[in-house]
């Protein structure tokens, strides 16, 4: 994260000031940060965490060449330091510490103050904005405040117990700069917590060593005794002590360092840029809902009894499907994970394939019963051939549309899928066979060796099978049909076109009746429209006929939740308005 982390202080004599902070570097270090050729007396500390080498070396300089570095140092003037150390963390000459992040090159660097001119400025801005005018009512707590000249600062706040004080403690704030506006709010839970953390932890180290001083010498009963001062006289008589004193940590530069660097670390960590291209599908939207659903059903069953369920009545998900097995193979964990573990190569590899395999007239009769919501049943022994033939099937419909129950050795109603594979032995009833909402293909063996052209070179090759596609009520060929089942064919018939570019086709096709669906929706349920309004309103659409009025109403039962709810919200909240008015 291109931000900067930084430790201020109020000094009672010179007001606020910058004690320790923390930045990243993409580039080379600075001449004062340089942690190559070092001789001499080095102390490293090395820890891991984050994922994060901390190397943290500290050189010993010569007299000389700590005046140097303070000389060309953009920080305050030696005369404005207490000293106690109250305003300094670092000593003279100190290079400060770095740490090298292996897995991105980057450089975290320590120091009292940014080396960079333009960054002296702007933490040194900020440290005085956090205490000063920008604070929490109690002064102790989060803010967040800046602007895009100066960059955007979340600061918080708090107090240090120190026995020689006035008020028995000192302020405190620690800052993060970065120009991200949008990033930095987004981080605010993240940030909030982990310095939260860093705060106890210096608090408790202090308030430790507060106890132990009030209990030698209380200072409360001494200042009462004291004969009365000039204030100005007692404020310039007690400089500030350092905060290694009040935390009696003589690591604790150290410590902070580690701590600032590994915040950088995980909050950029933490969040990704992910590009969208425009609003989400309804797709999308009800992907989103369904694993909602399965989310909270997984949490509701958590610490609960699994109870067996009957074989008769196999599970069937919108969007998605189960397996269903017979009662002599069900204790078999092939049965249970045919889908996974012994699934072969799909047969049906796209629907121009399954189109070439059935025919010209067989495939727009199954087509339209599949568009229209009617139920579509396949009867065969191979259930991977059921599987891919739902699986291409289905990529005509919207996901909310799909309800599938892949294989089952008896009849399931209509009304709890629209796709059902069957084994040949199950009994269909009579009035489903006549019924013109159903189609049934029936898989049978081939009585010549090769009755189709081997497309593919699969292990399991179509000319084995024969397809007799069946339905009470079937689609003429003269028949218009539903405009979008049309535009499919034109496609799937247009051998310039690849499947990929077929797929785009249909997922363009869909939103484009996905989006007549919505408008219709609004108008015939939300407002209530008559029903010339109506037939109008679908002659604009280009759906008029009897075929996409159908379709619109089945595909109506797709729509999300989400965009459902939403219509509502915004339909009633103009009503509510008037009304108190």
């Amino acid at each position: 994260m291109n931000a900067i982390v930084a430790l201020c202080h109020f000094c009672e004599l010179h007001g606020p000031r910058t004690l320790f902070c923390t930045e990243v570097l993409h580039s080379p270090l600075p001449q004062g940060a340089s942690s190559g050729d070092i001789s001499g007396q080095n102390e490293q500390a090395e820890e891991e965490e984050g994922g994060i080498q901390m190397s943290s070396r500290i050189r010993s300089h010569s007299p000389a060449e700590g005046a140097s570095a303070d000389s060309s140092s953009p920080g305050p003037k030696k005369s404005d330091m207490c000293e106690a150390s109250g305003c300094r963390s670092l000593a003279g000459g100190h290079p400060g510490y770095v740490s090298h992040d292996k897995e991105t090159s980057i450089k975290y660097v320590s120091h009292q103050h940014p080396n960079h001119p333009q960054l002296f400025s702007i933490v040194r801005q900020a440290c005085v904005r956090s205490l000063s005018c920008e604070v929490c009512p109690g002064r102790e707590g989060p803010i967040f405040f800046g602007d895009e000249q100066h960059g955007f600062v979340f600061s918080h706040t708090f107090f240090i117990k120190d026995s020689l004080a006035r008020g028995f403690q000192r302020w405190y704030s620690i800052i993060t700069i970065m120009m991200d506006r949008i990033y930095l709010i987004n981080s605010w839970p993240f940030l909030l917590g982990k310095i939260r953390g860093i705060i106890d932890e210096l608090q408790g180290k202090a308030l430790k060593v507060f106890e132990a001083e009030q209990y030698g010498c209380p200072q409360r009963a001494q200042r009462m005794n004291t004969a009365f001062t000039p204030f100005l006289h007692q404020r310039n008589g007690n400089a500030a002590r350092s905060l290694t004193s009040l935390t009696n940590d003589e690591n604790l530069w150290a410590c902070l360092h580690t701590s600032f660097a590994w915040l950088l670390k995980a909050c950029g960590s933490r969040l990704t840029e992910k590009l969208l291209e425009g609003a989400p599908t309804e797709d999308t939207l009800v992907q989103m809902e369904k694993l909602a659903d399965l989310k909270e059903e997984s949490e509701g069953w958590d610490g609960s009894e699994e109870e067996e369920k009957p074989s008769s009545q196999p599970d069937v998900v919108e969007g998605q499907e189960l397996s269903k097995c017979s009662p002599e193979t069900s204790l078999t964990p092939d049965c249970n994970s045919w889908n996974v573990a012994h699934r072969r190569l799909s047969v049906f590899r796209s629907l121009r394939h399954m189109r070439q395999v059935l025919g010209a007239s067989a495939f727009r009769m199954l087509a339209w019963h599949v568009l229209m919501g009617n139920q579509v049943i396949w009867k065969a022994r191979d259930m991977d051939l059921v599987q891919s033939a739902f699986d291409v099937l289905r990529t005509m419909l919207p996901i909310g549309c799909v309800r599938i129950i892949p294989y089952s050795d008896q009849y399931e109603e209509a009304y709890r899928c629209n796709f059902l594979g069957l084994s040949p032995h199950v009994q269909i009833p009579s009035h489903i066979l006549s019924s013109e909402f159903a189609v049934l293909v029936e898989v049978r063996t081939a009585t010549r060796s090769s009755l189709y052209p081997t497309l593919f070179d699969d292990e399991q090759s179509l000319n084995k099978y024969e397809f007799v596609v069946t339905s009470g009520s079937p689609v003429a060929a003269d028949r218009v049909g539903p405009t979008i089942l049309n535009k499919i064919e034109a496609a799937l018939t247009n051998q310039n076109l690849s499947v990929d570019v077929v797929d785009q086709c249909l997922v363009c096709l869909k939103e484009e009746w996905m989006n007549k669906v919505k408008v219709l929706f609004k108008f015939t349920k939300v407002d209530s429209r008559p029903k010339e309004d109506t037939q109008k309103l679908l002659s604009i659409l280009g759906a008029a006929e009897e075929d996409n009025v159908k379709l619109l109403k089945f595909w109506m039962t797709g729509l999300s939740k989400t965009y459902k709810s939403h219509l509502m919200s915004t339909v009633r909240s103009p009503t509510s308005s008037e009304s108190r008015n």
